[in-house]
């Protein structure tokens, strides 16, 4: 007994000393960490400097969060993320700070951020070059979509042993049919839409017409707005550029710079020298990094005309969810805080959601609805704003779209998977139980859908798509049949989505604030606010400690694919979706 309570009082010490160490060294670690956010920046911007924009991060539609829930504890680093509004802020900023020369882009070939957040992006370059400053840009390797935003500079610098992609756009969809059949698992499949082919990887292994139709004229539509975008700001004609794609041209920096896709074949340390003959600088040009410029402009704002800009980005949830995605009941909280709020004046919506969840798309369709009843609220469509993510905008008093955003797909599905043969046959396991009513173990996975079930699926599946197009007719004063017209689960680009009434207007986040600070007469006196984060130091520690992050994305040459939809699949219990059909990645 003596020993027990001796090695007793010796783990209870051990772990009061861990105690202790773990609480000084998170001590350290926050004073640190402190220290460096809030350190009053020292910038100076000199006359004549250039702002260097490093588009290296993540390029997020929301602002990040509590900046722990970027940490990496293993390796003690922050992975950075830019977000829409600071990058496209701080180019506005630029265009009338008297000290700030031109812009230098420097372009990093893994950049990643969608068509449409580029698009935005561009047309506050385009903006802040017609206030007679330049832009520069040197990239190693330009891929379609950095080329793209690297279009409008002056002067387009490439590496001599880089290159330029340069073949048109392409979207691949992988089939996971035969492996299901492989395993002995049949996808028990409900849906409405004909076009709604979020179920065909698991039902077929290949795309239905319908399909690829839609898929088509999806990607030529992005794809000619890209190249009549380039077009303009190179001086060269479409054709051309689409028979530069067509034939590949394009292999080396010498076929660029000879077909005039680029200006100048040059390294890096020639690129400065350049930029410092621009501003007059003998030797080296007085650069501004993007963060520290960023800092040198940031003030707070106490004017109380406020315009609120809630972000709906990633798969819609119900419930509560974290960074990354959009709950039911984060969007209710913040919807309604902005209600709530008297200074708030008018709300900004900006989705970049493919959908998801049915019942949380109509928790905060309602919420969108209550809030058009008080106060003015404007969407604003990011890369994506389809399915799940139109069913949230429809209510809304205006909506922007960029030329480029997916939207539409007005239809659902439900999905689950039948494994009752796979673990029999290649596992042995069999499965028995006992019920209390007939149909107690609807949706099981471990036996086949009945006829009666699967209508009674059907009928779910086809009133939730009764409400959905209800909503899209009321809030965008549509006809019931001509929303089915346009429906189906058929997805659109920004340009067909305005031509057929789903959106109101092309534009931004930008332009969609002042559309909403002019329709309440604040347009020269307003501030703009954005959610906090609500995480303490301590949970995201823990949170960012233990989490794992998988990869869910194959690369392709020329396309990124998202398998991540056959892993959440494999959550069979989900309920009714509106969710798109797929994601495209342009490269």
């Amino acid at each position: 007994m003596k020993r027990f309570f001796q090695t007793f009082l010796a783990c209870l010490a051990a772990i009061f000393a861990s105690f202790i160490l773990v609480a000084i060294f998170s001590m350290f670690l926050f004073s640190g960490l402190m220290a460096v956010i809030y350190t009053k920046d020292t910038t100076t911007v000199k006359s004549g400097s250039v702002l260097k924009i490093e588009l290296s991060e993540i390029i997020t539609d929301a602002p990040p969060q509590f900046f722990l829930n970027e940490l990496n504890p293993f390796s003690m680093t922050i992975k950075r993320r830019m977000s829409l509004l600071d990058v496209i802020n701080t180019i506005e900023k630029a265009s009338f700070d008297k000290n700030i020369d031109g812009i230098y882009l420097n372009i990093n070939p893994n950049m990643s951020a969608g068509i449409a957040t580029l698009e935005e992006i561009r047309n506050e370059l385009v903006r802040f070059k017609s206030s007679g400053k330049f832009i520069v840009s040197y990239a190693d390797y330009y891929t379609q979509s950095s080329y793209y935003l690297s279009s409008v500079a002056d002067k387009v610098f490439i590496n001599p042993e880089g290159n330029l992609s340069w073949k048109g756009m392409s979207s691949q969809v992988l089939f996971y049919k035969g492996l299901l059949d492989k395993l002995g698992i049949k996808a028990e499949v409900v849906r409405v839409g004909d076009y709604k082919s979020a179920v065909e990887p698991f039902t077929s292994d290949r795309m239905s017409p319908e399909n690829k139709r839609q898929t088509a004229e999806l990607i030529g539509g992005i794809w000619g707005n890209l190249v009549r975008e380039i077009s303009v700001s190179r001086s060269l004609d479409s054709a051309l550029l689409q028979s530069y794609a067509s034939d590949l041209a394009i292999s080396n920096p010498q076929d660029a710079y000879e077909l005039g896709l680029v200006d100048s074949i040059a390294y890096v340390d020639q690129v400065s020298d350049y930029l410092a003959s621009l501003t007059d600088k003998n030797d080296n040009p007085d650069i501004v990094n993007f963060y520290s410029y960023l800092s040198h402009i940031s003030e707070g704002s106490r004017n109380k005309n406020k315009i609120a800009v809630i972000f709906a980005e990633g798969e819609i949830v119900d419930g509560r969810a974290p960074d990354g995605y959009v709950g039911s009941r984060n969007m209710r909280v913040e919807l309604r805080s902005a209600l709530e709020d008297k200074d708030v004046k008018a709300v900004v919506l900006r989705v970049n959601s493919p959908g998801g969840s049915a019942l949380a798309s109509e928790v905060i369709w309602r919420e969108v609805s209550e809030m058009k009843k008080e106060k003015p609220i404007v969407v604003s469509m990011g890369n994506y704003a389809a399915s799940g993510g139109y069913y949230i905008a429809a209510p809304a008093d205006f909506i922007f779209a960029n030329r480029s955003t997916i939207t539409g797909s007005i239809g659902v599905f439900g999905l689950m998977l039948n494994v009752e043969d796979g673990l029999k046959d290649k596992l042995g396991i069999t499965v028995d139980g006992v019920t209390t009513n007939t149909y107690s173990d609807l949706a099981s996975p471990f036996r086949p859908l009945e006829e009666k079930e699967r209508r009674y699926l059907q009928n779910s599946v086809e009133e939730v798509y009764e409400s959905f197009v209800e909503h899209v007719a009321n809030g965008r004063n549509l006809t019931e049949d001509r929303v089915k017209e346009i429906g189906g689960g058929r997805v659109w680009s920004g340009v067909e989505a305005d031509r057929i009434g789903l959106i109101d207007s092309h534009g931004g986040i930008k332009e969609a604030i002042l559309f909403a600070a002019d329709m309440v007469g604040i347009i020269d006196n307003f501030s703009i606010i954005t959610k906090q984060a609500e995480d303490d130091l301590l949970n995201s520690l823990l949170r960012n400690f233990f989490m794992v992050k998988s990869k869910s994305k194959i690369d392709f040459d020329g396309i990124s694919v998202d398998i991540s939809e056959f892993e959440k699949i494999m959550e069979y219990r989900k309920g009714v979706q509106a969710l798109l059909p797929y994601k495209i990645y342009i490269q």
